[in-house]
């Protein structure tokens, strides 16, 4: 019996040393993976090894209604080494991060309008492009008549926390001119008076807002970025525009809102089956002010764009298997290639060339 309690020890020993030596050697690996995923990604920049022209990355492209492979309405435009953001919902500075674009060098932001979901990532996007690039001035904020009072919202809003950085890092890191945002209104022409307003032009880039239609949200505005040759639109929050279609004539590359109402009339009957009224009749009342795949695909045509990439998408669509029900018959009503776009995508448009290519930087 001793002999053989003995064998019985020995061999929960050595179960137990080779249960340590293994947990010590998934320590090991899982050290040295980490390690060579920080070598490969933390400070990274994607944007050094682009070629000079116009390129969109998204890094947001969901909605309010919750998805968890899509961040808020977010687009980042690179012209040159010029760096923009296009709106910022909710985890948008996140992705940027995540994609490589580094947000110490972004020059600017411009709102297409003010509803939650295309501002509220703007905390986290002014306080990393603070200290993530030692910003010695405030981020420029580029949006209509209203972008005063959002700016100085977040600023109040984020005043403590600046101070704590400041306090926590020093001047020479997180230097206090440099926190928060700067308004920079634009004002468009009276309704019929025009539609469009030049916001900046520097270094071979001109940035065009023009009206949209997304009433009763006024002012609503689409951007139009021209860069050698190249250009793309971005539509902002929208019903089919006129206004969209006459600033997106000869554009090589459309983005637009998106929403296909026969998927969203099957949520709000859910919803009513289950009780739940108020969000039923939100999901009715938001279909009068977004554009359907199928219509965005006319606008693309009308505009005579060479290629249609559709985001803020409503619903949620959990995977591309959803896809085709999502796009409807877009695809019968624009002969150019039209794209869902997902988050971390980015499109690129070489200077002095017609070729437009899709890469993913998550």
């Amino acid at each position: 019996m001793r002999t053989r309690s003995k064998i019985i020890l020995g061999i929960g020993a050595l179960a137990l040393m080779a249960g340590i030596t293994v947990k010590m050697r998934q320590a090991d690996v899982g050290t040295m993976l980490f390690e060579r995923a920080v070598r490969e990604r933390v400070g990274r920049d994607t944007t050094a090894a682009l070629p000079d022209g116009l390129h969109i990355a998204l890094c947001g492209t969901g909605s309010p209604l919750p998805s968890p492979s899509r961040a808020g309405p977010c687009n980042v435009v690179i012209a040159g080494k010029q760096i923009f953001v296009v709106d910022v919902g909710e985890g948008g500075g996140r992705n940027i991060n995540m994609m490589g674009i580094p947000l110490g060098k972004i020059e600017g932001v411009l709102l297409t309008h003010f509803h939650s979901d295309h501002i509220d990532g703007m905390g986290p996007l002014m306080m990393n492009r603070w200290v993530g690039g030692t910003n010695t001035s405030p981020l420029p904020v580029f949006g209509a008549t209203g972008v005063e009072a959002v700016v100085a919202g977040f600023n109040a809003a984020y005043a403590i926390d600046n101070s704590y950085r400041t306090g926590h890092h020093g001047a020479a890191i997180a230097p206090p001119s440099g926190a928060g945002g700067k308004a920079m209104p634009f004002t468009l022409p009276e309704a019929g008076k025009g539609n469009t307003v030049v916001v900046l032009e520097k270094d071979g880039l001109k940035i065009t807002a023009f009206r949209v239609d997304h009433g009763p949200v006024d002012p609503s505005v689409g951007y139009r970025f021209d860069y050698k040759g190249r250009s793309i639109v971005i539509s902002g929050d929208t019903k089919k525009s006129t206004s969209l279609i006459a600033a997106s004539k000869g554009a090589d590359l459309l983005v637009h809102e998106a929403l296909q109402p026969k998927l969203v009339a099957m949520i709000t009957a859910g919803l009513e089956t289950k009780g739940s009224k108020n969000l039923a009749q939100i999901t009715r009342d938001i279909l009068n002010y977004h554009t359907s795949p199928e219509e965005a695909a006319e606008s693309a045509k009308e505009a005579g764009v060479k290629q249609l990439l559709l985001s803020h998408i409503v619903p949620a669509i959990p995977s591309k298997f959803f896809y085709p029900a999502f796009l409807g018959d877009a695809t019968k009503r624009f002969g150019g290639p039209i794209v869902v776009g997902e988050d971390g995508m980015i499109l690129t448009l070489p200077a002095g060339k017609s070729t437009i290519t899709e890469d993913n930087l998550m």
